[in-house]
Protein backbone atom coordinates (compact mmCIF):
# COMPACT_ATOMS: atom_id res chain seq x y z
CA UNK A 1 0.00 0.00 0.00
CA UNK A 2 1.32 3.58 -0.93
CA UNK A 3 0.92 6.32 1.20
CA UNK A 4 -1.40 7.94 -0.92
CA UNK A 5 -3.46 5.17 -0.31
CA UNK A 6 -4.00 5.02 3.58
CA UNK A 7 -6.84 6.90 4.81
CA UNK A 8 -7.34 9.76 7.00
CA UNK A 9 -8.92 12.46 7.78
CA UNK A 10 -9.11 16.09 6.45
CA UNK A 11 -9.14 18.93 9.81
CA UNK A 12 -12.58 19.25 9.05
CA UNK A 13 -13.91 15.89 9.90
CA UNK A 14 -14.15 15.01 6.04
CA UNK A 15 -12.51 11.30 4.63
CA UNK A 16 -9.37 11.96 3.15
CA UNK A 17 -5.69 10.47 2.21
CA UNK A 18 -2.84 11.94 0.96
CA UNK A 19 -3.75 11.11 -2.94
CA UNK A 20 -4.25 14.59 -3.80
CA UNK A 21 -0.66 15.42 -3.11
CA UNK A 22 0.56 12.92 -5.26
CA UNK A 23 2.89 13.81 -7.83
CA UNK A 24 4.19 17.26 -5.32
CA UNK A 25 7.04 17.43 -3.47
CA UNK A 26 5.69 17.23 -0.11
CA UNK A 27 6.76 18.10 3.82
CA UNK A 28 5.06 15.95 6.23
CA UNK A 29 5.20 17.79 9.96
CA UNK A 30 2.96 17.21 12.96
CA UNK A 31 2.34 20.40 14.55
CA UNK A 32 1.15 22.01 17.55
CA UNK A 33 -0.19 25.31 18.65
CA UNK A 34 1.25 25.96 21.80
CA UNK A 35 4.65 24.51 21.86
CA UNK A 36 7.92 26.57 21.43
CA UNK A 37 8.43 25.46 18.24
CA UNK A 38 4.73 26.62 16.67
CA UNK A 39 6.68 29.92 15.01
CA UNK A 40 7.91 27.59 12.59
CA UNK A 41 4.69 27.80 11.38
CA UNK A 42 5.77 30.91 9.58
CA UNK A 43 8.65 29.51 7.71
CA UNK A 44 6.41 26.72 6.95
CA UNK A 45 3.86 28.79 5.10
CA UNK A 46 6.68 30.64 3.72
CA UNK A 47 8.19 27.39 1.94
CA UNK A 48 4.52 26.66 0.69
CA UNK A 49 4.75 29.96 -0.84
CA UNK A 50 7.53 29.81 -2.83
CA UNK A 51 6.83 26.58 -4.03
CA UNK A 52 3.99 25.77 -4.26
CA UNK A 53 4.02 26.95 -8.32
CA UNK A 54 6.71 24.02 -8.62
CA UNK A 55 4.65 20.85 -7.27
CA UNK A 56 5.16 21.34 -3.67
CA UNK A 57 3.40 21.51 -0.70
CA UNK A 58 3.68 21.26 3.28
CA UNK A 59 1.01 19.18 5.17
CA UNK A 60 0.21 19.34 8.57
CA UNK A 61 -0.88 16.99 11.05
CA UNK A 62 -1.80 17.93 14.78
CA UNK A 63 -0.48 15.87 17.45
CA UNK A 64 -1.40 16.54 21.34
CA UNK A 65 0.89 13.40 22.72
CA UNK A 66 3.97 16.23 23.64
CA UNK A 67 3.46 18.00 27.16
CA UNK A 68 -0.38 18.20 25.64
CA UNK A 69 0.37 21.58 23.50
CA UNK A 70 -2.19 20.95 20.85
CA UNK A 71 -5.42 21.02 23.01
CA UNK A 72 -7.83 22.76 20.87
CA UNK A 73 -10.87 21.48 18.57
CA UNK A 74 -10.46 21.07 14.88
CA UNK A 75 -12.05 24.81 14.04
CA UNK A 76 -9.79 26.23 17.34
CA UNK A 77 -6.36 24.74 15.21
CA UNK A 78 -7.55 26.09 12.02
CA UNK A 79 -8.44 29.30 13.05
CA UNK A 80 -4.97 29.59 14.80
CA UNK A 81 -3.03 28.64 11.68
CA UNK A 82 -5.22 30.76 9.27
CA UNK A 83 -5.12 34.17 11.60
CA UNK A 84 -1.98 33.73 13.51
CA UNK A 85 0.38 32.41 10.87
CA UNK A 86 -1.55 32.57 7.16
CA UNK A 87 -1.63 28.93 7.06
CA UNK A 88 -2.91 27.79 3.49
CA UNK A 89 -1.41 24.59 3.45
CA UNK A 90 -3.50 21.18 4.26
CA UNK A 91 -4.10 20.32 7.73
CA UNK A 92 -5.55 17.14 8.88
CA UNK A 93 -7.09 16.07 11.57
CA UNK A 94 -5.14 15.42 15.22
CA UNK A 95 -3.12 12.02 15.14
CA UNK A 96 -1.31 9.81 17.48
CA UNK A 97 2.39 9.87 15.91
CA UNK A 98 3.60 7.59 18.08
CA UNK A 99 2.44 4.66 20.83
CA UNK A 100 -0.31 1.96 19.82
CA UNK A 101 -2.48 3.98 18.78
CA UNK A 102 0.07 5.68 15.74
CA UNK A 103 -1.35 6.35 12.82
CA UNK A 104 -0.50 3.93 9.91
CA UNK A 105 1.40 6.94 7.94
CA UNK A 106 3.21 7.42 11.30
CA UNK A 107 3.76 3.96 10.84
CA UNK A 108 5.86 4.40 7.70
CA UNK A 109 7.12 7.40 8.04
CA UNK A 110 9.17 6.58 11.30
CA UNK A 111 11.10 3.60 9.64
CA UNK A 112 12.67 6.66 8.17
CA UNK A 113 16.06 7.76 9.14
CA UNK A 114 17.16 11.10 9.66
CA UNK A 115 20.69 12.48 8.64
CA UNK A 116 22.27 10.89 11.76
CA UNK A 117 21.48 7.54 11.44
CA UNK A 118 18.50 7.30 13.56
CA UNK A 119 14.82 6.47 12.88
CA UNK A 120 12.16 5.40 15.26
CA UNK A 121 9.33 7.71 17.28
CA UNK A 122 8.85 11.18 16.72
CA UNK A 123 10.44 13.04 19.41
CA UNK A 124 8.51 16.49 19.23
CA UNK A 125 6.23 18.24 17.76
CA UNK A 126 7.46 20.08 14.13
CA UNK A 127 9.48 16.73 12.90
CA UNK A 128 9.55 16.67 9.15
CA UNK A 129 9.33 14.03 6.53
CA UNK A 130 10.54 15.22 2.72
CA UNK A 131 8.02 13.00 0.18
CA UNK A 132 9.18 12.61 -3.23
CA UNK A 133 6.37 13.02 -6.23
CA UNK A 134 6.26 9.32 -6.14
CA UNK A 135 5.59 8.60 -2.64
CA UNK A 136 8.98 7.61 -1.25
CA UNK A 137 9.90 9.22 1.81
CA UNK A 138 13.57 10.69 1.00
CA UNK A 139 14.34 12.67 4.16
CA UNK A 140 13.65 13.34 8.17
CA UNK A 141 14.25 16.40 9.35
CA UNK A 142 14.53 16.76 13.44
CA UNK A 143 12.23 19.50 15.19
CA UNK A 144 14.74 21.70 15.75
CA UNK A 145 15.32 21.76 12.32
CA UNK A 146 13.90 25.22 10.90
CA UNK A 147 12.41 25.45 7.52
CA UNK A 148 14.85 27.82 6.60
CA UNK A 149 17.53 25.18 7.22
CA UNK A 150 20.22 25.37 4.10
CA UNK A 151 19.45 21.50 4.22
CA UNK A 152 16.06 20.98 4.58
CA UNK A 153 15.83 23.91 1.69
CA UNK A 154 18.16 22.04 -0.61
CA UNK A 155 16.40 18.79 -0.03
CA UNK A 156 13.30 20.31 -1.04
CA UNK A 157 14.54 21.84 -4.08
CA UNK A 158 16.43 18.74 -5.31
CA UNK A 159 12.47 16.80 -4.98
CA UNK A 160 10.66 19.26 -6.83
CA UNK A 161 9.00 17.81 -9.95
CA UNK A 162 9.03 20.91 -11.65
Amino acid sequence: MSIYDIPIAAIDGTPSSLKDQEGKAILVVNVASKCGLTPQYEGLEKLQQRYEDRGFSVVGFPCNQFMGQEPGTSEEIQSFCSTTYGVTFPLFEKIDVNGENRHPLYEEFTKTSDADGEAGDITWNFEKFLISPVGAIVGRFRPQVEPTDPALVAAIEATLPI
